[in-house]
């Protein structure tokens, strides 16, 4: 178990550098990173199109990258927006890193973007560990989830520098009660700002775009204080995680032979590796 856990922490340290790097490189050329985190099905893709759409619209030069562990949907979805876009085949990695990003990246985002979207693998868990050198971390949630999806994934919602509500318009069919629901945000994350959105009806799109070009502009961005917790999140959370991470987590001896081969195999490589082995050309859609 030592092995394991001792190989976790350096993949987070290297990412750490990496995500430095990554944030210095892009302020550099004027563009700000938004980091999308969301349980699978929250809505985030529609809102994003919509929000890609508004920026388009505006004269906001803007990118999107989206990472799925095998269909290039979302990709196809966020294209009908009009700006570029990125589909990141993952091959079954429950979440994006740094140096994963930055090959990406890498010969194919415009010279011009001022923001870069960046939509994560659908999961609470693992992305919550992994900074992206972003500028702006948003946690998103939908009404259908439940009030206590904050205090399920205190990591997630507790190192976020913002918070949206997904599908208000299906509040009152399942009795979404928004006040329980901010309060268990401020539990884990006090001070956050909380928007309520709905992406069929339009209510709230706009929001994401104007907080993101605020950041750009060098505004205020609130900062958790929540220290970042150890790989991957295992302490001090419970709830239904175990569930969702089971892929990766099953107890015993071959959690730790199939974890630590996991990382070993999709973790520990340079940009150019990762460039060969997840990305796909004909996927990227301007």
């Amino acid at each position: 178990m030592c092995r394991v856990v001792e190989l976790k922490q350096s993949v987070l340290a290297r990412n750490d550098g990496c995500a430095l790097a990554l944030r210095t490189e892009l302020a550099a050329r004027g563009t700000v990173v938004v980091n999308l985190l969301s349980s699978p099905g929250s809505g985030k893709t529609e809102l994003l199109e919509r929000e890609l759409t508004l920026a388009r619209e505006r004269g906001v030069p803007v990118a999107a990258l989206t990472a799925d562990l095998a269909t290039e949907h979302d990709a196809a979805r966020l294209a009908r927006s009009g700006v570029p876009v990125k589909q990141v085949l993952t091959d079954g990695l429950c979440h994006l890193e740094a140096q994963m990003l930055h090959g990406h990246l890498d010969g194919w985002l415009p010279a011009e973007t001022r923001l870069l979207f960046v939509e994560n693998v659908g999961n609470l868990v693992c992305p919550a560990s992994y900074d992206l050198g972003e500028t702006l971390r948003v946690v998103l949630g939908s009404v259908t989830e439940g009030e206590d999806k904050p205090l399920k994934y205190p990591t997630a919602y507790g190192l976020a520098n913002l918070v949206v509500v997904t599908k208000t318009d299906l509040a009152a069919a399942v009795g979404f009660d928004e006040a329980a629901f901010r309060a268990n945000v401020a539990r884990v994350n006090p001070g956050v700002e909380v928007v309520l959105t709905s992406a069929r009806q339009g209510a709230g799109v706009g929001t994401l775009l104007g907080r993101a070009l605020a950041a750009l502009e060098g505004g205020p961005v609130h900062r958790p204080v929540m220290a970042r917790p150890a790989p991957h999140g295992h302490e001090g959370e419970g709830g239904d995680q175990a569930t969702e991470h089971g892929h990766a987590h099953a107890h015993g001896d071959q959690h730790d032979h199939e974890h630590g081969q996991q990382h070993e195999r999709g973790h520990g490589h340079g940009p150019q590796e990762h460039l060969g082995r997840h990305d796909h050309p004909a996927a990227s859609v301007r």
